[in-house]
Parts: structure tokens; sequence; C-alpha cells
């Protein structure tokens, strides 16, 4: 009996000292380090930024981690090689270089996407005052509008870290910005034309002196400056601002363009109300010989549609100068 007792301690000493000898094919820590490069690599977006170095690490991690827990491969003797433990030491090799590329790969795009945004949103800034202070929202319509979403996308994206489709949106930004600013240089690039910009000051010029030497009043509009002085006696008496066509900043070529004419123009009635749609307008000679020429001759040049007429006729652009209100200092050129 006590022999029997001896014998059974003995085998179990011996089956404790055996399991104490034995390890698990895996050590923990392995697979704790595994998964947080699973973790890195979803945070660095690997599915889409290394598809298939993401494609190649999941086939293996998922067939090694059913291996894992597989009855045959929990323990081992330590001095066992483990060809399980080898196979997921090397995919953890290869992939903290994936993780270690991506990382660098997002530093350079968030730099890139970071310049580009930030380059944006000042180009647009830049524009978008431009726009404003030529009266172009009109030229362009809504296409400013969408610049700015797009802007707005761009910086979305960034703040989302997600730099690729940052990018995208910056690139169509990008684009959009540079049609709208060929559009307001081609449309409106004459205000920075040395040549006009003499011409206008010699009109002005002309103008003020015609009041002094006369001892009359004349009135001077700055398109590019949306506004009105008038002088008296070749004295500058007040100014204003004043408020153009739907396309008022444009050189009037047609009736119903919107555009505001340039030149010199002669008052010829004064209107109250019910003669005008404001309060009281200036009745002014549009069309006069200068704008009839300019205007036959693109007319055959083709610039002109042979339909199109000068306007004026009606009296309708004839309303130059108009007080919307009794008291308001706001006055409209068409």
């Amino acid at each position: 009996m006590a022999l029997d007792q001896t014998h059974t301690t003995l085998a179990a000493i011996l089956s404790v000292l055996c399991l104490a000898g034995c390890v698990q094919a895996v050590p923990p820590d392995l697979l704790v380090a595994l998964e947080a490069i699973d973790q890195d690599l979803i945070a660095l977006r690997a599915p889409e930024a290394a598809p298939e170095e993401y494609r190649q690490f999941v086939r293996q991690w998922v067939s090694l981690k059913a291996r894992v827990q597989l009855d045959d491969d929990l323990i081992r003797w330590p001095w066992e090689a483990s060809d399980l433990e080898n196979e997921l030491r090397r995919l953890y090799i290869t992939s903290e270089r994936t993780v270690s590329q991506l990382h660098e790969r997002q530093a350079s795009q968030h730099r890139t996407a970071q310049a580009a945004v930030a380059r944006l949103e000042e180009q647009l800034h830049a524009i978008t005052s431009r726009v404003e202070s030529i009266d172009g929202r009109i030229l362009l319509g809504e296409r400013v509008v969408q610049t700015d979403l797009l802007v707005k996308q761009a910086r979305s994206f960034f703040e989302q870290k997600d730099f690729q489709r940052a990018m995208q949106a910056a690139v169509k930004a990008d684009h959009a910005l540079k049609a709208q600013a060929s559009l307001l240089s081609q449309e409106l690039g004459r205000y920075a034309d040395a040549g006009r910009i003499a011409y206008w000051q010699t009109l002005a010029k002309q103008t003020i002196d015609w009041s002094r030497i006369h001892q009359s009043t004349a009135i001077v509009v700055s398109k590019a400056d949306r506004e009105l002085t008038l002088y008296k006696s070749g004295r500058k008496v007040l100014s204003y601002r004043v408020r153009l066509g739907f396309n008022g900043m444009l050189e009037k070529q047609f009736q119903g363009d919107g555009a505001t004419p340039e030149g010199r123009y002669r008052v010829m009635d004064k209107r109250g109300q019910g003669q005008t749609q404001f309060y009281r307008a200036l009745a002014l000679d549009y069309p006069n010989a200068e704008d009839r020429r300019r205007f036959n001759y693109a007319k055959k040049s083709g610039r002109i549609s042979p339909a199109k007429g000068i306007g004026g006729q009606s009296g309708r652009l004839a309303s130059l100068l108009g007080r919307e209100y009794p008291d308001d200092q706001t006055h409209r050129a068409r």
C-alpha cells in the first residue's frame, strides 16, 4: 500500500516536472505584437495604401492563428524547434518593415497634402477677394462656390489623415482655381492694361477740365473702384459707392449683356417717380456716335451676332445713374 502511494506520488511529481519543462508553441508576447501590427496597418490605411502587402499579411496571419489554436501546436519541449514560431517571427519582421515604410510614406503625404491645402486656401482667399473687389461673382457664377467646397473637402480629408483623397480634392480645386483665374484675366484683364488705364485717366481728366472751364457740373464714375464722384467747376464735391449692372465690370457690347457702357456721355434728362424704376434718375445719351461705331465694327468682325441690338433706344439704358430712395446714398450704374 505504501509502495503504491510512493509510486503514485513519484508519477505525479514526474508529470509536473515534465509539464514544467514544456513551453507554449508560440510565445504569447509574439502574438500580442502581431495583433498590434495588424492594428497599425489598419490605422495606416494599408488596405488602400499598400493593398498587396496587406493582403499577404492577412492571409498569412489568419492561417498562422488557426494553427496556433490546434492542440498539436500548443506546447513543446524547450530544445525543440518550432516552425510555427519561426513563421510568425518572419511575418512580424516583414510586417514591421511594411508599417515602417507606411509611416514614412504617410509622413511625406502629410507634408505634401498640408502644403497643397494651405496653398489652395491662400489662392482661394486671393481670388475670392479679387472677385469681390471687381464684382466678378456674376461672371464666375457657381464656380466660386464649387471651388470653395472642393477646398473645404480637401481640408476635411487632410484632417481625417486621408491624404490620398485630400490630394485628389486638392488637384480638382487647383484646376478649378486656375480656370477661374484664366477666365477673370481673359474677361477683366483689361483693368490691368496700361494703355486702357491711361485712356480712362485721360478721359476723367478731360471731363474734370471741362467742368472747370465751363464752370459746370460733371460726374465721373470709376467702374474699377465702383465709385461715383461729383465735380462742380472742376472741384470735387462728393463721392460715393455705386452698384453696376449684373455684368457691370465688362465692356458694353450689346443690349441685354448686363455690362456698363464706357465713355463720355451727356445728361439729356432728369426722371422722377413713375418715369424710372429708381426714385430719380439721369437719362444719358447712350448709345452715342462712338458707341455705334464700336458696335458696328464688332458686328462686321463677327464678335457680335447679327441678331443682337445695341440697345438704349427704349430708354432703359438711359437710366445710367439713378437714386433708389430719397435718402439713399447708393446709386446704380446700368
